[in-house]
This record gives C-alpha cells, structure tokens and sequence, in this order.
C-alpha cells in the first residue's frame, strides 16, 4: 500500500494533555547526556530562573512523537513504519518545557511528496499549555517511507 497523500492537511490531538514530572525530564536527561543540574535540582534551575527543573531542549520530541503516532499507525495512513527512516527534526521554542507542565499536542501533516520511489512526509506538532492560551515548541519532523524496492 503506497502511503496516503490525501490526510496531506489532516490534524491529530492527543486525547489527553502531556503531563511533564521531573522524574521524566531527568530520565530524558540522563539518556542524552544532558548533565545540567537544572535538569535534576529544582533549587539549581531556580537560579536560572525556571520554576521547577527544565527540561533539556529535545525533551519535546516525547509528546510530539506520542502525537504523530496517531497520524502514522492510522491503517488508511499505508505507512509502515517499518519502512520508515528519520529525516530531520526542528524544535522551535516560545518557552522552556518544565516539570508540572501539562501539555496540549496537535499533530499536523503538512506535506507528503513522493520521489524516487520513497515518500516523504512532514509533520507539525505544536505543543500548548493544557488549556490552549499558550504557545510552548513546536516541533517540525520530517520522515521518509523506504519504497519497496528499496
């Protein structure tokens, strides 16, 4: 099944808001080697002015994943994920991620193109505070779903 260009311009929210605890944000920190102790010391990341621990800056990639999910496991979506290389990720920040934040996620597919036997599809998350007032990061993600004969 080759994939689906027409959900070309289709959005996906998460059901239910992105709950940020320091446990996830220093968990996330050791497994990228992010060793600032503002990652981990809520009185080391008020010093820098954050109100808890801070995430480190691809943190965001969590809840964006989470939400592109319901985009590309969609059966009608024809990707399989097997198929599927990493392209690029951008992460574009309004405000710093920090725990007891509760996030909004909205997964937008902003282009679908095929070339040379693959396709390639970007996506838009745009994160908000649970209530949608505010904007947090966005995260732009570009993948690439191997042809068959590749």
């Amino acid at each position: 099944m080759a994939v689906n260009t027409e959900l070309q311009g289709s959005s996906y929210p998460l059901a239910q808001p992105f709950e940020v605890t320091r446990e996830a944000i220093a968990q996330f920190a050791r497994a990228t080697g992010a060793n600032s102790r503002s990652h981990f010391d809520p009185e080391s990341a008020a010093q820098f002015g954050y109100s808890d621990v801070v995430a480190p800056p691809t943190f965001a990639v969590i809840p964006a994943q989470r939400t592109e999910a319901l985009y590309i496991t969609r059966p009608d979506a024809g990707i399989d994920f097997a198929r599927v290389v990493h392209g690029s990720e951008q992460f574009t920040y309004t405000r710093p991620i920090v725990a007891g934040d509760v996030l909004a996620a909205t997964c937008h597919v902003d282009g679908i193109r095929e070339a040379g036997g693959h396709a390639m599809i970007t996506t838009r998350t745009e994160l908000t505070t649970a209530d949608g007032d505010e904007p947090v990061a966005t995260v732009v993600s570009t993948i690439v779903v191997r042809g068959e004969d590749a």
